[in-house]
Protein backbone atom coordinates (compact mmCIF):
# COMPACT_ATOMS: atom_id res chain seq x y z
CA UNK A 1 0.00 0.00 0.00
CA UNK A 2 1.20 3.26 -0.97
CA UNK A 3 2.42 5.76 1.40
CA UNK A 4 0.86 9.34 0.87
CA UNK A 5 3.44 12.28 0.66
CA UNK A 6 3.05 15.35 3.04
CA UNK A 7 1.19 17.14 0.47
CA UNK A 8 -1.56 14.37 -0.65
CA UNK A 9 -1.79 14.68 3.09
CA UNK A 10 -2.48 18.32 4.10
CA UNK A 11 -4.55 18.32 0.88
CA UNK A 12 -6.73 15.55 2.03
CA UNK A 13 -6.78 16.81 5.93
CA UNK A 14 -9.66 18.87 5.21
CA UNK A 15 -12.06 16.14 3.66
CA UNK A 16 -10.86 14.10 6.59
CA UNK A 17 -11.20 16.68 9.89
CA UNK A 18 -13.70 18.91 8.61
CA UNK A 19 -14.47 20.68 12.00
CA UNK A 20 -11.09 20.33 13.62
CA UNK A 21 -9.46 21.79 10.04
CA UNK A 22 -12.04 24.92 9.99
CA UNK A 23 -11.36 25.49 13.80
CA UNK A 24 -7.98 25.95 13.56
CA UNK A 25 -8.96 28.47 10.14
CA UNK A 26 -10.66 30.27 12.22
CA UNK A 27 -8.07 30.58 14.93
CA UNK A 28 -5.88 31.74 12.08
CA UNK A 29 -8.02 34.31 10.49
CA UNK A 30 -10.71 35.12 13.06
CA UNK A 31 -13.99 36.94 11.41
CA UNK A 32 -14.28 40.22 11.41
CA UNK A 33 -16.66 41.97 14.45
CA UNK A 34 -18.00 45.50 13.62
CA UNK A 35 -15.54 46.75 16.10
CA UNK A 36 -13.12 45.50 13.64
CA UNK A 37 -13.93 47.82 10.92
CA UNK A 38 -12.50 51.43 10.60
CA UNK A 39 -15.94 53.65 9.49
CA UNK A 40 -14.57 57.30 8.32
CA UNK A 41 -16.95 59.54 7.77
CA UNK A 42 -17.32 61.62 4.77
CA UNK A 43 -17.32 65.03 6.08
CA UNK A 44 -14.41 64.11 8.45
CA UNK A 45 -12.44 62.14 5.07
CA UNK A 46 -12.70 65.97 3.05
CA UNK A 47 -11.25 67.84 5.68
CA UNK A 48 -8.01 64.88 5.88
CA UNK A 49 -7.88 65.32 2.17
CA UNK A 50 -8.15 68.83 2.04
CA UNK A 51 -5.27 69.29 4.72
CA UNK A 52 -3.10 66.66 3.36
CA UNK A 53 -3.89 68.01 -0.36
CA UNK A 54 -3.56 72.00 0.18
CA UNK A 55 0.37 71.34 2.02
CA UNK A 56 1.22 69.10 -1.48
CA UNK A 57 -0.24 72.52 -3.29
CA UNK A 58 2.57 74.13 -1.14
CA UNK A 59 5.06 71.87 -1.54
CA UNK A 60 4.85 72.30 -5.71
CA UNK A 61 3.78 75.71 -6.10
CA UNK A 62 7.41 76.17 -4.04
CA UNK A 63 9.54 73.85 -6.99
CA UNK A 64 7.18 75.18 -9.51
CA UNK A 65 8.09 78.57 -9.35
CA UNK A 66 11.81 77.32 -9.22
CA UNK A 67 11.31 75.41 -12.72
CA UNK A 68 9.79 78.16 -14.33
CA UNK A 69 11.95 81.24 -13.26
CA UNK A 70 14.85 79.00 -13.78
CA UNK A 71 16.32 81.42 -16.61
CA UNK A 72 16.02 84.12 -14.48
CA UNK A 73 17.04 82.63 -11.44
CA UNK A 74 20.47 81.44 -13.34
CA UNK A 75 20.72 85.77 -14.02
CA UNK A 76 19.91 86.62 -10.26
CA UNK A 77 22.37 84.16 -8.82
CA UNK A 78 25.30 82.71 -11.10
CA UNK A 79 27.96 85.26 -12.70
CA UNK A 80 27.41 86.73 -15.96
CA UNK A 81 28.15 85.32 -19.73
CA UNK A 82 27.44 82.75 -20.80
CA UNK A 83 23.90 81.97 -21.03
CA UNK A 84 23.94 78.36 -21.31
CA UNK A 85 26.10 78.00 -18.13
CA UNK A 86 23.79 80.37 -16.18
CA UNK A 87 20.72 78.20 -16.76
CA UNK A 88 22.38 75.12 -16.19
CA UNK A 89 23.69 76.19 -13.17
CA UNK A 90 20.04 76.78 -12.39
CA UNK A 91 18.51 73.62 -12.85
CA UNK A 92 21.94 72.14 -10.99
CA UNK A 93 20.58 73.80 -7.73
CA UNK A 94 17.08 72.96 -8.92
CA UNK A 95 18.26 69.19 -8.75
CA UNK A 96 20.09 69.90 -5.12
CA UNK A 97 17.38 69.86 -3.39
CA UNK A 98 16.34 66.08 -4.49
CA UNK A 99 20.09 65.22 -3.39
CA UNK A 100 19.03 65.37 0.44
CA UNK A 101 15.52 64.05 -0.07
CA UNK A 102 15.83 60.55 0.70
CA UNK A 103 17.89 61.94 3.91
CA UNK A 104 14.61 63.67 4.71
CA UNK A 105 12.72 60.53 3.62
CA UNK A 106 14.71 58.41 5.77
CA UNK A 107 14.37 61.34 8.99
CA UNK A 108 10.81 61.93 8.98
CA UNK A 109 9.44 58.71 7.71
CA UNK A 110 10.12 56.37 10.27
CA UNK A 111 9.38 59.40 12.52
CA UNK A 112 5.97 59.84 11.19
CA UNK A 113 5.40 56.12 12.24
CA UNK A 114 6.79 56.39 15.65
CA UNK A 115 4.76 60.01 16.50
CA UNK A 116 2.29 60.37 13.97
CA UNK A 117 1.56 61.19 10.52
CA UNK A 118 0.52 64.57 11.38
CA UNK A 119 3.15 65.88 14.34
CA UNK A 120 5.29 65.40 11.22
CA UNK A 121 3.21 66.76 8.45
CA UNK A 122 2.59 70.18 10.12
CA UNK A 123 6.70 70.25 10.88
CA UNK A 124 7.34 70.26 7.06
CA UNK A 125 5.09 72.16 6.28
CA UNK A 126 6.93 74.97 8.56
CA UNK A 127 9.78 74.02 7.39
CA UNK A 128 8.94 74.12 3.32
CA UNK A 129 7.32 77.48 4.26
CA UNK A 130 10.54 78.88 5.80
CA UNK A 131 12.60 77.83 3.30
CA UNK A 132 11.04 79.43 0.35
CA UNK A 133 10.49 82.59 1.93
CA UNK A 134 14.11 83.11 3.03
CA UNK A 135 14.91 82.06 -1.03
CA UNK A 136 12.85 85.50 -1.95
CA UNK A 137 14.90 87.44 0.62
CA UNK A 138 18.96 86.35 -0.64
CA UNK A 139 20.13 89.39 -2.57
CA UNK A 140 21.37 88.15 -5.96
CA UNK A 141 24.81 87.46 -7.00
CA UNK A 142 25.70 91.54 -8.36
CA UNK A 143 25.35 92.39 -4.22
CA UNK A 144 27.18 89.43 -2.25
CA UNK A 145 28.74 87.66 -5.03
CA UNK A 146 29.75 83.90 -4.48
CA UNK A 147 27.44 84.15 -0.96
CA UNK A 148 24.46 84.23 -3.37
CA UNK A 149 24.26 81.09 -4.42
CA UNK A 150 25.57 79.48 -1.86
CA UNK A 151 22.61 80.85 0.03
CA UNK A 152 20.31 79.22 -2.52
CA UNK A 153 21.68 76.15 -2.43
CA UNK A 154 21.52 75.77 1.21
CA UNK A 155 17.62 76.71 1.56
CA UNK A 156 17.40 74.51 -1.55
CA UNK A 157 18.30 71.48 0.61
CA UNK A 158 16.48 72.57 3.24
CA UNK A 159 13.55 72.67 1.14
CA UNK A 160 14.53 69.01 -0.35
CA UNK A 161 14.43 68.08 3.25
CA UNK A 162 11.23 69.02 4.25
CA UNK A 163 9.66 67.76 1.11
CA UNK A 164 11.22 63.73 1.73
CA UNK A 165 8.96 63.79 4.63
CA UNK A 166 6.03 65.68 2.98
CA UNK A 167 4.64 63.05 -0.07
CA UNK A 168 5.05 59.97 1.59
CA UNK A 169 3.28 61.58 4.86
CA UNK A 170 0.40 62.82 2.95
CA UNK A 171 -0.02 59.86 0.66
CA UNK A 172 -0.28 57.58 3.46
CA UNK A 173 -2.52 60.20 5.75
CA UNK A 174 -5.36 59.84 2.64
CA UNK A 175 -5.25 56.48 2.28
CA UNK A 176 -5.47 55.56 5.75
CA UNK A 177 -8.56 57.75 5.97
CA UNK A 178 -9.82 56.82 2.59
CA UNK A 179 -12.64 53.86 2.69
CA UNK A 180 -11.20 51.18 1.00
CA UNK A 181 -13.69 51.21 -2.12
CA UNK A 182 -13.00 54.93 -2.72
CA UNK A 183 -9.44 55.50 -1.57
CA UNK A 184 -8.24 55.95 -5.62
CA UNK A 185 -11.18 58.64 -5.39
CA UNK A 186 -10.28 60.62 -2.38
CA UNK A 187 -6.17 59.83 -3.31
CA UNK A 188 -6.41 61.63 -7.06
CA UNK A 189 -7.11 65.20 -4.09
CA UNK A 190 -3.43 64.80 -3.65
CA UNK A 191 -2.30 64.97 -7.28
CA UNK A 192 -5.27 67.84 -7.77
CA UNK A 193 -2.93 69.70 -5.22
CA UNK A 194 0.24 69.47 -7.57
CA UNK A 195 -1.64 70.48 -10.24
CA UNK A 196 -3.28 73.41 -8.22
CA UNK A 197 0.45 74.18 -7.13
CA UNK A 198 2.15 73.89 -10.14
CA UNK A 199 -0.65 76.00 -12.37
CA UNK A 200 -0.51 78.99 -9.11
CA UNK A 201 3.32 78.87 -9.85
CA UNK A 202 2.81 78.88 -13.96
CA UNK A 203 0.14 81.87 -13.30
CA UNK A 204 1.94 83.99 -11.12
CA UNK A 205 5.00 84.10 -13.01
CA UNK A 206 3.16 84.47 -16.32
CA UNK A 207 1.60 87.45 -15.10
CA UNK A 208 4.56 89.28 -13.39
CA UNK A 209 6.65 88.44 -17.16
CA UNK A 210 3.79 90.28 -18.67
CA UNK A 211 3.20 93.08 -16.98
CA UNK A 212 7.21 93.97 -15.21
CA UNK A 213 10.08 94.50 -17.16
CA UNK A 214 13.09 92.31 -18.33
CA UNK A 215 14.76 94.42 -15.43
CA UNK A 216 11.97 95.01 -12.83
CA UNK A 217 11.48 91.10 -13.00
CA UNK A 218 15.21 90.82 -12.40
CA UNK A 219 16.00 92.78 -10.33
CA UNK A 220 12.66 91.97 -7.46
CA UNK A 221 9.75 90.70 -9.39
CA UNK A 222 11.26 87.15 -9.09
CA UNK A 223 10.91 87.13 -5.43
CA UNK A 224 6.91 87.82 -5.47
CA UNK A 225 6.20 84.10 -5.51
CA UNK A 226 8.84 82.89 -3.10
CA UNK A 227 6.72 85.49 -0.62
CA UNK A 228 3.82 83.98 -1.36
CA UNK A 229 4.40 80.85 0.29
CA UNK A 230 4.21 82.29 3.73
CA UNK A 231 0.99 82.96 4.03
CA UNK A 232 0.11 79.65 2.10
CA UNK A 233 1.89 77.64 4.69
CA UNK A 234 0.44 79.26 7.51
CA UNK A 235 -3.25 77.96 5.91
CA UNK A 236 -2.03 74.54 5.37
CA UNK A 237 -0.62 74.66 8.67
CA UNK A 238 -3.46 75.22 10.21
CA UNK A 239 -5.77 72.65 8.73
CA UNK A 240 -3.52 69.96 9.26
CA UNK A 241 -3.72 70.97 13.03
CA UNK A 242 -7.02 70.46 13.21
CA UNK A 243 -7.15 67.47 12.40
CA UNK A 244 -6.78 64.07 14.71
CA UNK A 245 -4.34 61.45 13.16
CA UNK A 246 -5.47 58.55 10.79
CA UNK A 247 -7.43 56.13 12.20
CA UNK A 248 -5.18 53.19 11.25
CA UNK A 249 -2.37 55.06 13.16
CA UNK A 250 -4.66 55.64 15.88
CA UNK A 251 -5.97 51.85 15.79
CA UNK A 252 -2.07 50.75 16.33
CA UNK A 253 -1.51 52.77 19.38
CA UNK A 254 -4.65 51.70 21.13
CA UNK A 255 -3.37 47.84 20.42
CA UNK A 256 0.05 48.84 21.45
CA UNK A 257 1.58 48.27 18.40
CA UNK A 258 3.71 51.55 18.39
CA UNK A 259 4.66 51.24 21.90
CA UNK A 260 7.57 53.18 23.32
CA UNK A 261 9.81 50.10 23.14
CA UNK A 262 8.37 48.66 19.60
CA UNK A 263 9.05 52.32 18.31
CA UNK A 264 12.62 51.97 19.15
CA UNK A 265 12.78 48.61 17.18
CA UNK A 266 11.80 50.40 13.35
CA UNK A 267 15.24 52.60 12.75
CA UNK A 268 15.16 53.06 8.55
CA UNK A 269 18.13 50.37 7.75
CA UNK A 270 15.50 47.75 9.32
CA UNK A 271 12.72 48.85 7.02
CA UNK A 272 14.73 48.51 4.07
CA UNK A 273 15.69 44.81 5.37
CA UNK A 274 11.96 44.29 5.78
CA UNK A 275 10.53 45.74 2.68
CA UNK A 276 13.15 45.84 0.11
CA UNK A 277 11.08 43.97 -2.21
CA UNK A 278 8.22 46.67 -2.43
CA UNK A 279 10.35 49.51 -2.09
CA UNK A 280 12.34 48.39 -5.41
CA UNK A 281 8.50 48.17 -7.63
CA UNK A 282 7.96 51.60 -5.24
CA UNK A 283 11.11 53.08 -6.50
CA UNK A 284 10.15 51.88 -10.65
CA UNK A 285 7.07 53.51 -10.12
CA UNK A 286 8.09 56.77 -8.86
CA UNK A 287 10.93 56.48 -11.35
CA UNK A 288 8.16 55.72 -14.62
CA UNK A 289 6.10 58.85 -12.57
CA UNK A 290 8.49 61.52 -11.96
CA UNK A 291 10.69 61.96 -15.51
CA UNK A 292 7.87 62.30 -17.51
CA UNK A 293 5.96 64.50 -14.59
CA UNK A 294 9.20 66.54 -14.62
CA UNK A 295 9.44 66.64 -18.04
CA UNK A 296 5.96 68.01 -18.72
CA UNK A 297 5.29 70.30 -15.95
CA UNK A 298 9.13 71.50 -14.94
CA UNK A 299 11.64 71.01 -18.13
CA UNK A 300 9.23 72.02 -20.75
CA UNK A 301 9.38 75.73 -20.29
CA UNK A 302 12.94 75.76 -20.42
CA UNK A 303 13.04 73.27 -23.44
CA UNK A 304 10.15 76.08 -25.46
CA UNK A 305 12.15 78.69 -24.47
CA UNK A 306 16.01 77.87 -24.51
CA UNK A 307 16.45 75.14 -26.58
CA UNK A 308 13.59 75.72 -29.18
CA UNK A 309 13.24 79.60 -28.94
CA UNK A 310 9.88 79.68 -28.29
CA UNK A 311 8.06 82.95 -26.35
CA UNK A 312 8.64 81.48 -22.35
CA UNK A 313 4.74 83.87 -22.33
CA UNK A 314 3.31 81.49 -24.84
CA UNK A 315 4.89 78.31 -23.33
CA UNK A 316 3.39 78.76 -19.89
CA UNK A 317 0.00 79.49 -21.37
CA UNK A 318 0.06 76.40 -23.23
CA UNK A 319 1.56 74.32 -19.74
CA UNK A 320 -1.37 76.30 -17.65
CA UNK A 321 -4.05 74.88 -19.71
CA UNK A 322 -2.86 71.54 -20.43
CA UNK A 323 -3.00 71.20 -16.57
CA UNK A 324 -6.59 72.87 -15.83
CA UNK A 325 -6.92 69.98 -18.62
CA UNK A 326 -5.92 67.38 -16.17
CA UNK A 327 -7.49 68.85 -13.03
CA UNK A 328 -10.60 68.59 -14.72
CA UNK A 329 -10.20 64.88 -15.47
CA UNK A 330 -8.23 63.86 -12.54
CA UNK A 331 -10.59 62.65 -9.58
CA UNK A 332 -12.98 61.08 -12.87
CA UNK A 333 -9.84 58.55 -13.30
CA UNK A 334 -9.07 58.20 -9.61
CA UNK A 335 -12.49 56.99 -8.98
CA UNK A 336 -12.75 54.64 -12.46
CA UNK A 337 -9.93 53.21 -11.18
CA UNK A 338 -11.69 52.40 -7.81
CA UNK A 339 -14.19 50.31 -10.25
CA UNK A 340 -11.54 48.80 -12.90
CA UNK A 341 -8.70 48.63 -10.44
CA UNK A 342 -5.05 50.73 -10.62
CA UNK A 343 -2.95 48.40 -13.21
CA UNK A 344 -4.79 49.02 -16.43
CA UNK A 345 -4.74 52.56 -15.68
CA UNK A 346 -0.88 52.87 -15.02
CA UNK A 347 -0.19 50.43 -17.59
CA UNK A 348 -2.38 52.88 -20.20
CA UNK A 349 -0.45 55.72 -18.96
CA UNK A 350 2.77 54.02 -19.82
CA UNK A 351 2.03 52.57 -23.11
CA UNK A 352 0.96 55.89 -23.72
CA UNK A 353 4.08 57.34 -23.55
CA UNK A 354 5.82 54.94 -25.34
CA UNK A 355 3.68 55.29 -28.31
CA UNK A 356 3.35 58.97 -28.27
CA UNK A 357 6.49 60.55 -27.02
CA UNK A 358 8.33 60.99 -30.29
CA UNK A 359 5.46 62.50 -32.19
CA UNK A 360 4.35 64.47 -29.46
CA UNK A 361 7.82 66.57 -29.69
CA UNK A 362 7.86 66.08 -33.09
CA UNK A 363 4.52 68.52 -32.77
CA UNK A 364 5.91 70.66 -30.18
CA UNK A 365 8.77 71.24 -32.98
CA UNK A 366 7.12 72.55 -35.88
CA UNK A 367 6.16 75.62 -33.76
CA UNK A 368 3.28 77.37 -34.12
CA UNK A 369 0.60 77.52 -31.00
CA UNK A 370 -1.70 74.94 -32.22
CA UNK A 371 1.16 72.19 -32.98
CA UNK A 372 2.66 72.97 -29.74
CA UNK A 373 -0.41 72.75 -28.14
CA UNK A 374 -1.08 69.49 -29.53
CA UNK A 375 1.94 68.14 -28.43
CA UNK A 376 1.84 69.51 -24.99
CA UNK A 377 -1.93 68.27 -24.22
CA UNK A 378 -0.96 64.74 -25.65
CA UNK A 379 1.81 64.23 -23.03
CA UNK A 380 -0.34 65.99 -20.26
CA UNK A 381 -3.19 62.62 -21.39
CA UNK A 382 -0.74 60.30 -21.50
CA UNK A 383 0.34 61.66 -17.80
CA UNK A 384 -3.02 61.72 -16.52
CA UNK A 385 -3.32 58.21 -15.52
CA UNK A 386 -0.20 58.29 -13.16
CA UNK A 387 -1.32 61.26 -11.49
CA UNK A 388 -4.83 59.75 -11.39
CA UNK A 389 -3.93 57.10 -9.14
CA UNK A 390 -0.43 57.06 -7.76
CA UNK A 391 -0.96 58.51 -4.31
CA UNK A 392 -3.62 55.30 -3.95
CA UNK A 393 -1.19 52.89 -5.40
CA UNK A 394 2.29 53.24 -3.50
CA UNK A 395 0.79 53.60 0.76
CA UNK A 396 -1.11 50.11 -0.58
CA UNK A 397 2.37 48.38 -0.92
CA UNK A 398 3.36 48.60 2.48
CA UNK A 399 1.90 47.61 5.58
CA UNK A 400 0.56 50.41 8.07
CA UNK A 401 3.35 50.32 10.76
CA UNK A 402 6.07 50.96 8.42
CA UNK A 403 4.01 52.53 5.86
CA UNK A 404 4.98 56.03 6.22
CA UNK A 405 8.88 55.42 6.55
CA UNK A 406 9.10 52.92 3.75
CA UNK A 407 7.14 54.95 1.43
CA UNK A 408 9.30 58.20 2.12
CA UNK A 409 12.61 56.47 1.69
CA UNK A 410 11.81 54.83 -1.42
CA UNK A 411 9.87 57.67 -2.85
CA UNK A 412 12.36 59.88 -2.47
CA UNK A 413 15.56 58.00 -3.59
CA UNK A 414 13.47 57.50 -6.92
CA UNK A 415 12.28 61.04 -6.92
CA UNK A 416 16.12 61.89 -6.18
CA UNK A 417 17.76 59.54 -8.80
CA UNK A 418 15.61 60.41 -11.32
CA UNK A 419 12.92 63.06 -11.02
CA UNK A 420 14.74 66.03 -9.72
CA UNK A 421 17.83 65.25 -12.17
CA UNK A 422 15.35 64.79 -15.41
CA UNK A 423 15.42 68.57 -15.77
CA UNK A 424 19.36 68.70 -15.71
CA UNK A 425 19.75 65.49 -17.32
CA UNK A 426 17.44 66.44 -20.47
CA UNK A 427 19.76 69.46 -21.09
CA UNK A 428 23.05 68.54 -21.05
CA UNK A 429 21.92 65.30 -23.05
CA UNK A 430 20.62 67.86 -25.93
CA UNK A 431 23.75 70.28 -25.40
CA UNK A 432 25.89 67.20 -25.71
CA UNK A 433 24.40 65.53 -28.63
CA UNK A 434 22.99 68.37 -30.16
CA UNK A 435 19.67 66.38 -30.37
CA UNK A 436 16.74 67.98 -29.28
CA UNK A 437 14.69 64.81 -29.69
CA UNK A 438 16.29 64.28 -26.14
CA UNK A 439 13.71 64.44 -24.46
CA UNK A 440 11.15 62.09 -26.12
CA UNK A 441 13.81 58.76 -26.01
CA UNK A 442 14.35 60.12 -22.25
CA UNK A 443 10.27 59.78 -21.91
CA UNK A 444 9.89 56.31 -23.71
CA UNK A 445 12.47 55.20 -21.29
CA UNK A 446 10.84 56.02 -17.99
CA UNK A 447 7.86 54.28 -19.81
CA UNK A 448 9.38 51.26 -20.66
CA UNK A 449 9.99 51.19 -16.82
CA UNK A 450 6.39 51.93 -15.77
CA UNK A 451 4.91 48.93 -18.32
CA UNK A 452 7.44 46.58 -16.24
CA UNK A 453 6.43 48.30 -12.60
CA UNK A 454 2.66 48.30 -13.72
CA UNK A 455 2.25 44.62 -14.71
CA UNK A 456 4.47 43.16 -11.52
CA UNK A 457 2.39 44.80 -9.30
CA UNK A 458 -0.31 43.57 -7.20
CA UNK A 459 -4.02 45.13 -7.62
CA UNK A 460 -4.97 46.89 -4.50
CA UNK A 461 -7.91 48.68 -5.60
CA UNK A 462 -11.09 47.94 -3.06
CA UNK A 463 -8.39 45.91 -0.63
CA UNK A 464 -8.35 46.44 2.79
CA UNK A 465 -4.56 48.56 3.35
CA UNK A 466 -2.15 45.92 4.63
CA UNK A 467 -2.09 45.88 8.07
CA UNK A 468 -4.80 47.60 8.72
CA UNK A 469 -8.89 46.46 9.19
CA UNK A 470 -10.97 47.14 6.20
CA UNK A 471 -12.60 51.05 5.94
CA UNK A 472 -15.73 51.78 4.95
CA UNK A 473 -17.85 54.85 4.43
CA UNK A 474 -20.82 54.19 6.85
CA UNK A 475 -22.46 51.80 9.80
CA UNK A 476 -24.67 50.28 7.51
CA UNK A 477 -21.43 49.42 4.77
CA UNK A 478 -19.49 48.09 8.31
CA UNK A 479 -22.74 45.80 8.91
CA UNK A 480 -23.14 44.45 5.66
CA UNK A 481 -19.43 43.23 5.65
CA UNK A 482 -20.00 41.51 8.80
CA UNK A 483 -22.80 39.46 7.93
CA UNK A 484 -21.65 38.77 3.89
CA UNK A 485 -18.75 37.05 6.06
CA UNK A 486 -21.26 34.85 8.33
CA UNK A 487 -22.76 33.85 4.92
Amino acid sequence: MPVPTDVEASASAPSRHHLLWRAVQRRKNPPLRRSDITVTEEKTVRKAVKAAALGNAMEWFDFGIYSYLAVTIGKVFFPSGNGTAQVLSSLATFAVAFLVRPVGGMFFGPLGDRIGRKKVLSFTMIMMASSTLAIGLIPGYAAIGFWSPALLILFRMLQGFSTGGEYGGASTFIAEYAPDKRRGYYGSFLEFGTLIGYTAAAGLVTILTVTLADSSMNSWGWRIPFLAAAPIGLVGLYLRLKLDDTPAFQKLEDEGATSAGERESLPFWQVFRTQWRAMALCIALVAAYNITDYMLLSYMPTYLSDTLHYSSTSALISIIIVMLVLMAAITFVGRYSDRIGRKPVLMAGSVGFLVLAVPCFLLIKQGGVIPVFAGLLLLGLCLLPYVSVMSASLPALFPTNVRYGSLSIAFNISVSLFGGTTPLVTEGLISSTGDDLMPAYYTMLAAVVGIIAAAVMKETARQPLEGSPPAVATKEEAIALVEAQRS
